[in-house]
């Protein structure tokens, strides 16, 4: 096979494992190359909510009156740290452009569309390869503690139901119905949003198995190397990457005819050296993974999202992931303290258990790459390398989304595969 058939993946997150097993399926030959394990990044420990049917962006009109919050506020569930980054005030400056109603409506539908397709990928994945991943379709309730927010949401949902959303609003009542956990909290309940074909899984335990089929179909995975940098050639094509493997010194060169950046939030840092400026930053959430046995009485089979919290539940065999905030705070990688109180304090209010001092609450941060719009960049970039394609920007929605924007990508690929090298000089970027 030529070199117009060898794609390099750079990241093995969700998104550049799913762009892997798209491209295997089509006979191409595929190296991935990651700085850590599979799975190790954001994908790693983020919320497990498959929230086809709930992706209103974050972009939104609502979002200016809630400034003096987001910037001052302690308890704010959504924080922004300003910093001497140009890089976050110009992606600041294009998020609040993006908060409009306009602009909300149609990343919604987009995003709806995407998601559906993305749906269709990922059960067609699991139906076919028998993953183990704790996959459940047990539906979503998402909690609105006021009047005034669940009309909010109302609205969304009759919006959403233009592009074939099915879902209800319930009463509170209705919720511990459909949830018994709920009844704790009742009273600060004022009613739910309903979407009985939501999904949630395991998003690490997806990547692993990934990982494990894709080498055993002669995938060649480069794992816990440093990407060091590009060689590109005279007509500006990328002809090869750098990187440095654990234990070595020296650096190893990795020929392809196509390369895909899948690197997640440190995708924007690496264009730059293509000549592409991508407005992609780190969304950074936080999660716990609890014991909780099947028969635990607090602990929800339902996916739960507490919206006033910004907090997501989402049961994963006998364990719960609690997953919430979203801090623009740059590359920070801490886990304060008062983040994961914040988030053992969510399951005390919402379900009445307070997990216990000694009990493992295996703490975790990711730094999820968004866009200001929300929506993926899938494809070539304006100005970038012929042979130079992204995957990456799908924020909080990485594992609702991958599946079906891979395919995507697969097929623009397709579309074009002879990008072998020309002959002419190579110069590192």
């Amino acid at each position: 096979m030529g070199m117009d058939r060898h794609a390099c993946i750079l990241g093995a997150g969700i998104a550049g494992l799913a762009t892997a097993y798209a491209l295997q399926r089509q006979g191409w030959q595929v190296t991935v190359i990651d700085q850590g394990p599979a799975g190790g990044g954001a994908s790693g420990g983020n919320g497990a909510q498959l929230s086809y049917s709930y992706v209103q962006p974050l972009a939104d009109a609502s979002v200016w009156g809630q400034l003096p919050k987001l910037l001052f506020s302690p308890d704010s569930p959504l924080k922004l740290r300003p910093q001497w980054s140009l890089h976050q005030w110009r992606w600041g400056a294009a998020f609040l452009a993006a908060c409009n109603d306009t602009t909300s409506r149609s990343t919604t539908g987009a995003l709806l569309a995407l998601a559906a397709r993305s749906r269709v990928a990922f059960e067609g994945l699991l139906e076919r390869e028998g993953i183990a991943c704790d996959f459940t379709r047990t539906g979503k309730l998402v909690v609105y503690r006021t009047p005034e927010a669940l009309a909010a949401a109302e609205r969304q949902m009759a919006l959403q139901r233009t592009w074939g959303c099915e879902q209800e609003s319930v009463s509170a009542a209705r919720c511990v119905e459909l949830e018994p956990a709920l009844a704790h909290g009742t009273d600060r309940i004022a009613g739910a949003i309903h979407t009985p074909s939501e999904c949630a899984a395991d998003c690490r335990k997806v990547c692993e198995g990934l990982q494990a089929l894709l080498a055993a179909r002669g995938v060649r995975f480069v794992l816990d190397a440093q990407l060091r940098g590009f060689e590109r050639r005279a007509d500006g094509r990328i002809a090869a990457v750098q990187v440095r493997r654990a234990g070595n010194t020296e650096d190893a060169r990795m020929e392809a005819g196509h390369f895909v950046l899948a690197l997640g939030s440190a995708s924007a840092a690496w264009a730059a050296r293509l000549g592409m400026r991508l407005p992609v930053y780190p969304l950074k959430g936080y999660s716990l993974t609890l014991d909780a046995p099947a028969d635990a009485a607090w602990a929800p089979h339902v996916s739960v999202t507490d919206a006033a919290r910004k907090v997501v539940f989402a049961r994963l065999g006998d364990r719960l992931r609690v997953a919430g905030m979203a801090e623009l705070v740059g590359d920070d990688r801490s886990i304060p303290q008062d983040r994961i109180d914040r988030l053992r304090q969510s399951v005390a209010e919402v379900f009445g258990h307070d997990p216990g001092a000694d009990a493992p609450l295996r703490p975790w941060t990711g730094m999820r790459p968004a866009t200001p719009t929300g929506l993926p960049m899938v494809g070539r970039q304006p100005g970038g390398p012929a042979n130079g394609w992204l995957h990456t920007g799908h924020g909080a929605l990485g594992f609702t989304l991958s599946f079906g924007t891979a395919e995507q990508l697969a097929e623009a690929m397709a579309q074009e595969p002879r990008a072998a090298a020309v002959p002419g000089a190579v110069h590192a970027a």
